[in-house]
């Protein structure tokens, strides 16, 4: 491509702010939004507007070029840069004078930071938040970066001297920059648009993503990286599924399930989950999932939980289903609106102390060895040694290049049960409950402290990961209040987003104007189809399929198939982009490959399930070409190329019979099955003859019965939980 750009940072670099209230008269209008990233930003002394006419506008009145900043509230770079740059006098003044300024939270537009980091990533190789963005008044990138510092360091331009010499260069070559950034949209129009296959999707690339998956894998440290080390619950999906369809007894089934348990049992006892409140950070530092990145993110903790729970089924883990159970009560506990729908995320800064403006990024949670001590006495020396604790502190070497975490811990189990019960000279059980008093012990203390800044904006789609996560870990767990969760946060959405058959994007106060996006729609389906599967409502079942049909209207492509990412019909947005790539969420068209594919068991509908295999061969040649990019799709490609079974409980919900035959189902991992009861089936009028089917399979001789089916061609029925194990075994 040809255009100038800079250097991008990798990281995303926070100190908390409370929302402000009172508009600004400075000309910065952020104070006018609802954005807890927006409003951190209202009392800047530049002048920043929201994306929108009104800045467009003014860029073309002015001739002035744009500077797009995007990022998050809990981002810790995007806090580091606003501090250096954004609060400034000076940096402003450049800003104000030379650019028209606008700040996009990238959670509630996701559309406008698709398009601008694909951009970013087109032409610096990589990208990151804060990002920093220079456009022509018609909307056109011509130079990007991500943080840039308010001096040359870490080989990158001090950021009030690049103001300057894009300001000098817009002044002197306007015509050449508009030209260039002309042709550089449409380069990456080009870029950013999957094409199909050369001929019919195969199997063939769900092996290479397994072949590409092992070759990344971290055999010491579970994970696919070195370091920094995110989770990646896509890919774990996709192993998870192809152990299974290899069979647990073939060589590649162990290795593919044995990543994913290793990888998760590397993380549940590493720094990057928060050993005493619950809840996953959103990376480490560092190879050995020690020293995180203290931010955690609403997406992670809904993933992670299926994640959990998948191995669990699959291995019959204790520690992934206990890692399921206090994720599920971290986020009732601290991310949950009164409303019922969940918060976004927790930042990684926080205050050092109640009343001083010192913070630093895990304040929250790292410990001083001296501090535990005074708090747990007598059982301090037990607890330091299976939680890592060093005087010195307890980062690995590399992983605290500034020296912020000298003398702090970060808690990691480093001991066994076994190992701690040795130490302890107690029984296994009695050592554990006498951690537990520890661990509840710190975490009082902890509550005490200043809290990090929570963005309290409920989004769509990360409600819907969420709402699955609710449904199945209360099925899988036999929680009915993971089930209530899940049900009001469900009820939420379509009394407060769900409006004149539109969705919309995020909530806060009130209902943002922004519509939703595709992947709005495909995981809110999702975790609706999960609901169903939980509680048997077909008001879950019914209200997914009207989602779907507004999905197909207004984000199909006709010409390719897949999902746009966003509807036609904004101006302000230069293309609709199609994703290809599953990162720290999922892309929409593979979630909804497998949304349809499920829609269409659930209802016998054909089309649905045609429209499945159209949605991942629009994706055919990234498939064939870098499969380990779309392991989501991989993961729902497998359940095309399998076939599936239905699984009818007849019998009264409230009976202990039936729930014995459901507690056999929900225990077992079934990637390629749909679960339904008979009683609730009834009630599914209008939604296709299998449910009418479903409805007709009565209970045995009084006693509650499963069926379990191939097409609705069923096997005899059994009532017995033993037989139904078996059948379902095979």
């Amino acid at each position: 491509m040809n255009t100038v750009v800079f250097l991008s940072a990798g990281h995303s670099i926070s100190h908390c702010a409370e929302p402000i209230v009172k508009p600004q008269l400075n000309g910065n209008l952020l104070a006018l939004e609802k954005s807890p990233y927006l409003l951190q930003h209202a009392k800047n002394p530049v002048k920043w507007m929201p994306w929108g006419v009104a800045a467009f506008e003014k860029a073309k009145k002015e001739n002035k070029p744009i500077f797009l900043s995007i990022g998050y509230s809990t981002c810790h770079w995007c806090h580091v840069m606003a501090h250096e740059s954004f609060e400034n006098e000076a940096t402003a003044a450049r800003l104000n004078q030379n650019f028209v300024c606008i700040k996009v939270d990238r959670e509630e537009r996701p559309d406008v930071d698709r398009l601008y980091m694909s951009f970013v990533q087109a032409t610096t190789g990589s990208g990151g938040w804060p990002m920093s963005v220079w456009l022509t008044p018609d909307l056109h990138p011509f130079y990007g970066g991500t943080y840039f510092p308010p001096a040359d360091r870490f080989n990158r331009p001090g950021f009030p001297a690049l103001l300057s010499r894009i300001a000098e260069a817009w002044a002197k070559d306007r015509e050449r920059i508009v030209e260039t950034a002309a042709t550089s949209l449409a380069s990456l129009s080009e870029s950013t648009r999957p094409t199909p296959g050369s001929g019919p999707l195969s199997s063939a690339p769900l092996e290479a993503g397994f072949q590409t998956l092992l070759k990344q894998y971290d055999d010491q440290a579970g994970g696919f990286s070195i370091a920094p080390k995110f989770p990646r619950p896509s890919a774990l999906f996709f192993l998870l599924q192809y152990a299974h369809s290899a069979g647990a007894d073939s060589g590649d089934g162990k290795v593919a399930a044995g990543m994913v348990l290793h990888t998760l049992q590397r993380m549940a006892l590493g720094g990057v989950h928060d050993q005493l409140g619950g809840g996953f950070h959103r990376y480490s530092v560092d190879r050995l999932w020690h020293v995180p990145h203290y931010e955690k993110m609403l997406y992670d903790q809904a993933q992670l939980v299926c994640a959990y729970l998948e191995a669990a089924q699959l291995t019959g883990n204790t520690l992934c289903a206990n890692t399921v159970r206090s994720t599920l009560d971290y986020v009732a506990r601290e991310m949950t609106d009164p409303s019922g729908g969940f918060h976004s995320a927790e930042d990684a800064d926080s205050l050092f102390a109640h009343g001083k403006p010192e913070h630093g990024e895990g304040a929250f949670f790292v410990w001083t060895k001296p501090e535990i001590n005074a708090l747990l006495a007598g059982d301090a020396p037990l607890f330091n040694a299976v939680y890592g604790v060093l005087e010195e502190g307890n980062s690995p070497r590399g992983s605290d290049p500034h020296g912020e975490l000298k003398g702090k811990n970060t808690l990691i189990r480093k001991l066994s049960a076994t190992e701690a019960a040795q130490l302890s000279g107690l029984d296994e059980t009695a050592t554990e409950t006498l951690l537990n008093q520890c661990r509840a012990k710190l975490l009082s203390h902890r509550a005490e402290r200043p809290h990090p800044h929570r963005d309290d904006k409920i989004l769509t789609a990360w409600n819907g990961l969420m709402i699955s996560a609710f449904a199945r870990g209360g099925s899988f767990l036999g929680e009915e209040r993971y089930l209530k969760t899940a049900r009001h946060a469900a009820l939420f959405l379509k009394s407060s987003l769900w409006k004149e058959g539109r969705l919309r994007r995020a909530y806060r106060i009130e209902a943002g104007s922004v519509p939703g996006f595709a992947e709005d729609y495909a995981c809110l389906i999702q975790g609706l189809l999960d609901l169903y599967e939980a509680d048997f409502d077909p008001a879950w079942l019914q209200w997914a399929l009207e989602l779907q049909t507004t999905q197909d209207r207004l984000f199909w492509d006709k010409e390719h198939g897949g999902y746009f990412s966003s509807a036609e019909g904004d101006p302000s947005l230069l293309l609709r982009i199609k994703e290809d790539h599953d990162g720290a969420e999922p892309a929409a068209s593979s979630v909804s490959v497998r949304n349809l594919k499920r829609l269409s068991e659930f209802t016998g509908r054909e089309e649905l399930a045609a429209r499945a295999q159209q949605t991942a061969a629009a994706f055919g040649n990234v498939l064939e070409r870098a499969p380990a990019a779309l392991p989501q799709m991989l993961h729902s490609l497998g359940g095309l190329q399998s076939p599936w079974t239905q699984i009818v409980i007849a019998g009264d919900l409230q009976s202990p019979d039936t729930q014995a035959l459901l507690s056999i189902v929900r225990r077992k991992y079934l990637p390629h099955a749909i679960l339904l009861h008979a009683g609730s089936a009834g009630a599914a009028v209008g939604l296709g003859e299998r449910l009418v089917l479903a409805a007709q399979m009565p209970a045995l001789n009084g006693k509650a019965s499963a069926y379990v089916c191939k097409n609705f061609t069923c096997q005899a029925p059994v009532s017995d939980p033993e037989a139904l194990a078996k059948l379902l075994e095979k």
